[in-house]
């Protein structure tokens, strides 16, 4: 057995053949042992969440983290300091559950903001909330916001989502491109029978408000493990849809971002480029050999993919009175032990045991 950091007086015991520090190449950056280096951080700030989409949560919800078990707001602003000041971490999007509901986000983006070199700053939400928060939002910091929304009728939403609240996202929309928190992107899940004719729908209410639109393939992230990979949408049947739109390849490389991206002809978006709309194939066109993120918890977990099945504490060595550079040699180790790919397509593959609410985008 070896030995990675651990709190004070509890060292933690990981299995024979896992990374232990020793094992790290030179440098301060989050690599693994494939060449890819993480510099995009999400950071989830609650589980909880204030809508019961079908495809994440149950109608009753889940049973959320205690909250001496989250980290508190000077914890969490500490993990992103030695993120960004040590491990080379240059972009840091919030998510949750609902990171609106989270009381100290405003201080939790001013205090990510203030840092050397400064971090890009997003967040992913539901958007309800968003109306009264995205100015107070972008004077504390935040660059950006993706929202979540499924459908373009109110209807169908409550029916969705368990919740009449589809006016407040709209409203969250219109507040977010008003306070400059552009590109407004829009995340949507489409699902067989359910709002899978929604593709052009929602597509042209991207264009007339100048958002840009992406369409997420479901992922096995939910919390009732009835994910099919035999009746999920996949990004070709999404792109099938759109036919009559007569996308184009976007010649701009996507770099490391999960989107594929098309440009439509005949439209602009507010920021005068041509407009886009993107695809995010995780499933079907995984994009692990390019993938550039590292996940933070609530309860101060390390993933190092969304698809892991294990994780690495951090929360631990926070309260046990470890180092920075402690905490970030286990966040270093943690990463430098992540898998080439996700494994969706393989016979073995297992579920997180967390679902997506718990996990952070």
């Amino acid at each position: 057995m070896s030995e990675l950091p651990g709190p004070i007086g509890a060292p933690q015991i990981v299995a024979p053949g896992a990374p232990v520090a020793d094992d790290l190449p030179a440098g301060s950056t989050l690599a693994d042992r494939y060449g890819r280096v993480a510099t995009d951080l999400r950071v989830s700030l609650t589980d909880r969440c204030n809508l019961r989409c079908t495809y994440c949560m149950p109608e009753e919800g889940l049973a959320w983290l205690p909250r001496e078990q989250q980290l508190t707001d000077d914890e969490v602003n500490r993990l992103i300091r030695i993120a960004v000041e040590q491990l080379g971490v240059t972009e840091v999007r919030f998510t949750g559950g609902e990171p609106l509901l989270r009381r100290g986000l405003l201080g939790i983006v001013q205090s990510a903001a203030a840092l050397r070199p400064r971090p890009r700053l997003s967040i992913t939400t539901n958007g309800i909330g968003l109306d009264r928060l995205a100015a107070p939002l972008r004077d504390a910091g935040l660059d950006r916001v993706n929202v979540s929304l499924d459908t373009v009728d109110p209807v169908r939403f409550a029916t969705l989502t368990r919740r009449d609240r589809h006016a407040d996202v709209l409203a969250g929309l219109r507040a977010a491109a008003a306070a400059g928190l552009t590109p407004v992107k829009i995340n949507t899940v489409l699902m067989q029978g359910v709002n899978d004719d929604e593709a052009p729908a929602l597509l042209r209410f991207a264009l007339q408000h100048g958002y840009e639109l992406r369409f997420i393939e479901q992922m096995p992230l939910d919390a009732q493990h009835r994910w099919d990979r035999h009746t999920m949408v996949t990004a070709g049947d999404i792109l099938q849809s759109l036919a009559e739109f007569d996308l184009t390849p976007d010649s701009v490389s996507r770099g490391t971002a999960p989107a594929e991206t098309w440009l439509v002809p005949g439209h602009v978006g507010i920021d005068g480029r041509p407009a886009r709309v993107g695809v995010i194939g995780s499933v079907t066109r995984p994009f692990c050999g390019d993938c550039d993120r590292t996940r933070l918890t609530a309860d101060g977990q390390v993933r190092n993919c969304l698809f892991a099945t294990d994780e690495s504490d951090l929360r631990g060595l926070l309260r046990g009175g470890r180092s920075d550079d402690d905490i970030a040699t286990a966040w270093r180790v943690a990463m430098w032990g992540k898998k080439p790919g996700h494994g969706i397509d393989n016979p073995s593959f297992l579920q997180p045991a967390r679902p997506m609410s718990a996990i952070g985008g």
